[in-house]
């Protein structure tokens, strides 16, 4: 113990002789020796401001300086824990620039992976937002706007080589993540754990990402406490620390007049003072790095590549300082090698483990994840398979881990139920408009409960107000763990309107009618494409005069139908599509053996495919057929063309008959007037009409066609344009939501 003791006092005093000569002048090169001191990183948070640190760490290589621990808040935890993993400032910058962040920052998996229901479900009327709901009726909401499913997902990828090292000391350089409890606002070091999960929890900005649960912490970004961890990197034993301050300075308060702005100057207040404190307590053989970033925000991931460059210049500035710290080429390349050198071949999977804290099987996972046993990692493939099980709806986050057991390497696929559910609500709208005065309004509330059982059963119930009340339920079953085969069951009722015109699309009558509908189906369903299935379906109701000439019937029915539908579904998107196709077809027999009162049939094919070409100009072309192949059908069966996109330049629902059909091309292209919406300006060609004879399909086609101005929004898509048809029929439309409810 004595000559421990011994040797460390003279440690001790070689040491402090050193960093007073350092202090004192710029030194020429030293070589590497025991005795040289600990230099060590300190690096901030700031958002797409962060990307500088890459900068100043490819001029510490360039210097050969070493860097023997590593303290990282929010982005800087992020760039810092990457170099610690063991890669270069190069490869950290190649990884950054492929970033797509618009795509990574939507957890939403791509809409042609989704689940067939999960694309039906879209096509309702009702608002994306789906708050939870307690058993007292509270509404319950995400820790975060963005579940942060993609950004984790890429932090793995990027990590997976030092996957099994838990203990952070161990990784080629020793790193810190910094974090903050939102459970009672203290600072939380992490040390130890999953490097992706410590990295996404110290990037975790409040209200924009979920919370990252850890042990018994909630946590948040660490810049809250700590932005500038100088007092972190100084515990791990830090000689010299190489502080990088990228935090955004306060904005003149005469920038500051909104409220998204005063809640921005309140984050830089927090972050900026504390970062003060740190800076406050550097000493003199410390160096800080304040990269001038100038207008780059903290949301400017576009802008990477030009803080890439602020970063390595920022560093050149303070050369002098920076290379007395710079070892001989044969001594830096010594200490590269005395790392610790994670695998970079993909790992072999020996077993596959699942972790569900909902209530759907585990199976439910399992049987979607496609990793061979015995073979190595196929990442390409597993983050396609995680997308699918995230899909499904159930779980606010699903990641993986390969982890390490009686020294054979496994795959762990973790999935977290939605802290907010399994009870939901959602809230819609549905208006339209136009200048015959055709206008209409519905409001809805629809409550879901989703994982109602092992097998991942779902049910669902509404009730609409407005022009078209209605209420309605429907249960959702799968029969098995893939989900491939299963049953649908839906009831409703409620009353529309059926307006009745002359051949000219004069309003002639308008019917109430008050219906109620049973409708049960089994299914198969084709993962990512679409299903089939058969099924029942009853309606029963009646038709009451609400305006028109005195003398038209009253009329009640009962239709009850068998029929068969296939349908896939591969476009990109809902409301705009960019690329992809889709398909619908149906075939429906009514027969009084059934409980109908009238024997017809009737068959229906729809198609669509979209394009996207030349920077941004998205082409379509689509078509709809539907044929009463056999019989009369009734008035409440008809098929009913007019409004936008079906002969454009009629009123809703204006033309009827026993055969319909359109085919339609359309354009349009995006733009952006204003910053938070996404615009298209386009136009439509439409050919096809309606028509009482089957003889007659096809004959005197109308030509239609429209222009439109439409935008994504909160509510969902809105149009507004003129429509155009022959016979003078033209018409200025106002859409507001999809109109469909159940």
């Amino acid at each position: 113990m004595t000559s421990y003791h011994k040797w460390r006092g003279s440690h001790v005093f070689t040491k402090s002789v050193w960093l007073l000569l350092l202090s004192c002048c710029a030194l020429p090169q030293i070589g590497y020796a025991n005795e040289r001191p600990k230099v060590c990183l300190a690096l901030s948070g700031g958002g797409a401001r962060g990307a500088a640190h890459i900068g100043i760490l490819k001029r510490l290589e360039e210097l050969k300086i070493p860097v023997d621990c590593i303290a990282g808040t929010s982005m800087g935890s992020i760039v810092g824990g990457l170099y610690a993993s063991g890669k270069t400032a190069d490869e950290i910058e190649k990884a950054l620039g492929a970033m797509d962040w618009e795509y990574i920052f939507n957890d939403d998996p791509a809409r042609q992976d989704l689940p067939l229901r999960r694309k039906q479900e879209e096509r309702l009327y009702l608002i994306d937002a789906r708050p939870g709901v307690t058993d007292k009726g509270e509404l319950k909401f995400p820790t975060g706007a963005i579940q942060g499913q993609k950004f984790s997902l890429v932090l793995r990828e990027l990590t997976l080589p030092v996957s099994t090292i838990t203990d952070f000391d161990k990784l080629p350089i020793p790193f810190r993540a910094i974090a903050t409890d939102i459970g009672d606002g203290s600072e939380v070091i992490i040390a130890k754990g999953d490097l992706a999960t410590a990295m996404r929890a110290s990037m975790a900005v409040p209200g924009a990402f979920a919370a990252v649960q850890q042990d018994n912490h909630l946590l948040v970004d660490g810049g809250l406490t700590n932005n500038l961890p100088v007092d972190v990197v100084r515990s791990m034993g830090a000689d010299i620390v190489i502080a990088v301050d990228i935090s955004s300075p306060y904005m003149p308060a005469d920038q500051v007049t909104d409220m998204f702005a005063i809640t921005a100057q309140m984050t830089s207040i927090m972050t900026r003072t504390n970062a003060e404190r740190q800076i406050a307590s550097l000493h003199q053989q410390d160096i800080l790095i304040v990269p001038a970033l100038g207008d780059i925000g903290s949301g400017d991931f576009d802008k990477t590549n030009d803080a890439v460059k602020i970063g390595y210049k920022s560093a050149v500035q303070v050369n002098k300082k920076l290379e007395a710290l710079s070892l001989s080429e044969s001594a830096y390349n010594n200490m590269l090698m005395s790392r610790n050198h994670p695998e970079k071949s993909e790992p072999v999977i020996n077993f596959i483990r699942i972790k569900n804290n909902a209530n759907a099987d585990d199976q439910i996972i399992a049987k979607r994840i496609n990793q061979a046993i015995g073979k190595p990692l196929d990442r390409e493939v597993l983050e396609q398979d995680i997308g699918a099980v995230y899909g499904l709806g159930l779980f606010q986050s699903v990641s993986y881990d390969v982890i390490e057991e009686d020294g054979k390497k496994g795959l762990e696929v973790d999935a977290k139920a939605k802290s907010w559910g399994p009870n939901y609500m959602q809230f819609g709208v549905e208006l339209s408009s136009s200048v015959q005065k055709d206008d209409s309004y519905n409001l809805a509330l629809s409550y879901q409960r989703t994982d109602i059982n092992s097998l991942g059963g779902e049910l669902r119930g509404g009730v609409q107000f407005g022009n078209e009340p209605k209420i309605g339920a429907e249960w959702f079953q799968p029969f098995d763990m893939q989900g491939l085969y299963f049953w649908q069951t839906g009831a409703s009722y409620g009353s529309y309107d059926v307006g009745i015109y002359d051949d000219e699309g004069n309003h002639l009558a308008i019917y109430q009618v008050t219906e109620a509908k049973l409708d049960a189906a089994l299914g198969r369903e084709f993962p990512r494409y679409g299903d089939l299935r058969i099924g029942y379906r009853y309606r029963t109701g009646d038709g009451e005069l609400s305006t028109g000439t005195p003398g038209w019937d009253s009329f009640n029915y009962d239709t009850a139908q068998l029929y068969t539908r296939f349908s896939v579904d591969r476009l990109d998107n809902l409301n705009f599509h960019t690329s992809g196709w889709f398909s619908l077809v149906e075939y429906a027999k009514a027969d009084p053996s059934w409980g109908s009162d009238s024997q017809f049939d009737q068959a229906m094919a729809s198609a669509a495919i979209y394009k996207t070409v030349y920077g941004g100009h998205v082409l379509g072309l689509a078509g709809t057929a539907m044929t009463t192949i056999d019989g009369t059908a009734p008035i409440q069966d008809l098929y009913r063309f007019g409004g936008f996109l079906n002969l454009s330049g009629y009123t809703e629902n204006s033309l009827s008959g026993q055969q319909a059909g359109v085919i339609s091309g359309i354009y349009y292209h995006q733009f952006k007037i204003i910053p938070l919406l996404s615009w298209y300006l386009g136009t439509t060609i439409e050919y096809g009409g309606v028509w009482e004879s089957k003889n007659d399909f096809g004959s005197n086609p109308e030509l239609a066609g429209s222009v439109f101005l439409g935008a994504n929004t909160p509510l969902g898509p809105v149009y507004l344009g003129y429509g155009y048809g022959e016979s003078n029929n033209n018409t200025i439309f106002f859409y507001l939501g999809r109109p469909l409810f159940y």
